[in-house]
């Protein structure tokens, strides 16, 4: 398959922090004058907020249970992934969130999606943020049309310990309530999101450095200078330790294919491994 137009997907559950990640690519892609297709990956869920919660309430699906791959358009983003991978071009839309003041003001709800769309033609790669990047599985291979694919994938408690007080602190959701989508997901969460982390190059895992054996009574969420960051690299070949331990404090070498940084190093870390990554896809580009 031709290279010209590479791909770039960050996988990972809801709340584990694909967000911060898409920020860090999207500061990189603007120092290095890259014009990138953003896609966001809600943007394929097949539901809207309000269908969900119907369905919710009639016990068909956990609430908004977005994790399991029937509740996504999963043939719509394969097949972005393969247009855009040998044309440039593919068709998307967006889920329209409660912050998005522009689509709001051109009259989308929130909660629900704009209609599909051609994307923008002439861009220098595509770059995908969502929970199903990396989907490999009797139906679909979405990780064969990724060129770099980055998993972030905190450990399970420290992952519900930020679900849960992101829901009940910015979203207005009582703490059972989360506790119960939690436990919905739980399923599908180990059947469709886990297997994708066996197929990324790298993940990035954020691993707290204090009690979290009960994460349904932790009030807060562990800061950056309270974890660390276990990155593993799917071929540690092409990785120059000795030049990421020398520039990166504190960093140690756990395996020879992992190293563990401090958790207040992690855009510093992302931007030493993965930039010098980004550059050879838009070389390799150029010379297709």
């Amino acid at each position: 398959m031709s290279k010209r137009h590479p791909i770039i997907a960050v996988t990972g559950s809801s709340g584990a922090g694909t967000s911060t990640t898409g920020r860090i690519f999207r500061r990189m892609f603007d120092s290095e004058g890259l014009s990138a297709a953003m896609v966001g990956g809600d943007s394929f869920h097949r539901y809207t907020r309000e269908q969900m919660a119907r369905l919710a309430a009639k016990g068909q699906f956990g609430a908004r249970n977005h994790f399991a791959l029937g509740a996504n358009h999963i043939d719509r983003l394969e097949s972005l992934f393969y247009d855009y991978s040998l044309t440039g071009s593919g068709r998307y839309r967006q889920y329209v969130h409660d912050e998005d003041f522009a689509l709001i003001a051109e009259g989308n709800k929130p909660g629900s999606f704009t209609p599909w769309q051609d994307l923008s033609p002439n861009t220098s790669l595509l770059f995908y943020e969502g929970l199903h990047g990396g989907v490999v599985s009797d139906a679909f291979n979405i990780a064969q049309y990724v060129d770099l694919l980055i998993g972030v994938v905190p450990i399970v408690n420290l992952e519900w310990i930020q679900k849960i007080h992101r829901d009940t602190h910015n979203r207005g959701y009582s703490q059972e309530a989360v506790v119960e989508t939690i436990l919905n997901r739980m399923n599908d969460y180990v059947h469709d999101i886990v297997p994708q982390f066996s197929h990324t190059h790298i993940n990035f895992q954020r691993v707290p450095l204090v009690d979290t054996s009960n994460p349904f009574v932790v009030r807060d969420v562990p800061t950056e200078d309270e974890s660390m960051l276990v990155i593993h690299f799917r071929d540690a070949r092409e990785v120059d330790f000795p030049y990421l331990l020398q520039v990166i404090p504190n960093s140690v070498l756990s395996r020879h294919d992992t190293l563990a940084v401090p958790g207040t190093k992690m855009s510093l870390a992302m931007e030493l491994i993965v930039r010098p990554m980004v550059q050879r896809l838009i070389a390799q580009k150029a010379f297709a």
